[in-house]
C-alpha cells in the first residue's frame, strides 16, 4: 500500500536507513533509568501490532488528540482524503501506555517505527506521563509534525465529521477508525467527550448519506 501511494505521489515514505536512524536517535535521548513505554492515543490502543508486557492508563499534558493528519489511501482516497489522529499541541490527552520488555526492545521498536514512522508525519519524542495513581514516568509518543504536508490543521467540528463520514480507503472506512478508537476508550474507561460527540455526529451523517436520516 505504501509503495502504491509513493508511486502515485501521495506520500513520500522514509527509507529503512532514515527510520533506523530516527529510532537510534530517539533511544539515544532516553532519560536515565527510564523503561520503554509507548503512548497510544488512537489505533495503538486497539491494534498495537507489537508485544508488550504491561499497560497503564495515563495522561499526557501539553498535547491533545486531534484528527489532524490527512490520509489519501489507508482511510481515504486522493479524491476524498480521510483523517486519522495525531497529537497536536495544547491541552491534555488520556491514553494507554504500553511497556516493552528490554530484551525485546530492538525487535518491537523496529515494528513500531515501521508503522508510526512510515512517512515521517510524526516526530518521536520522550514525554512524561501521569498514571491514574499520580505516578510519573517517561514514554515515547509520536507527535504530529505541523510542517508535514498532510497536516490538516485545526478543522471545524463539522468539517472533521463530514470528512470522516465520507472517506473510505484501502484499510476501510474512516468512520471505522473512529468507531474502533472510541470503543477502545470505552473498554478501558477513558472519558473523552469530544470524541464521543464526534462519533455521534459521524453516525448521523452516515445515516443521511445512506438515506436513513431518522434511524
Amino acid at each position: 500500500m505504501a509503495r502504491d501511494a509513493e508511486a502515485a505521489g501521495l506520500i513520500k515514505p522514509l527509507d529503512d536507513a532514515e527510520r533506523r536512524q530516527s529510532r537510534i536517535d530517539t533511544m539515544a535521548a532516553r532519560p536515565d533509568g527510564a523503561d520503554i513505554w509507548i503512548f497510544g492515543y488512537g489505533s495503538l490502543m486497539w491494534n498495537p501490532a507489537f508485544h508488550y508486557v504491561e499497560r497503564r492508563i495515563a495522561r499526557l499534558h501539553g498535547y491533545h488528540r486531534s484528527f489532524c493528519l490527512q490520509t489519501p489511501i489507508g482511510r481515504g482516497s486522493p479524491e476524498c482524503p480521510g483523517l486519522v489522529l495525531g497529537l497536536d499541541r495544547g491541552g491534555s490527552v488520556q491514553g494507554l501506555a504500553l511497556r516493552i520488555a528490554e530484551d525485546q526492545a530492538e525487535e518491537e521498536l523496529d515494528v513500531i517505527w515501521a508503522r508510526e514512522m512510515l512517512a515521517g508525519s510524526y516526530r518521536p519524542a520522550w514525554v512524561t506521563l501521569v498514571d491514574e495513581a499520580g505516578g510519573r514516568f517517561h514514554a515515547i509518543a509520536f507527535v504530529m509534525r505541523r510542517d508535514c504536508e498532510r497536516y490538516a490543521g485545526r478543522l471545524s467540528f463539522e468539517e472533521t465529521a463530514d470528512r470522516i463520514a465520507r472517506a473510505t480507503g484501502r484499510l476501510g472506512p474512516c468512520s471505522e477508525y473512529l468507531e474502533r478508537t472510541v470503543s477502545a476508550m470505552d473498554e478501558i474507561g477513558i472519558a473523552d467527550g469530544p470524541m464521543h460527540a464526534l462519533r455521534a455526529r459521524v453516525r448521523a451523517l452516515k445515516r443521511e448519506l445512506e438515506g436513513h436520516p431518522d434511524e
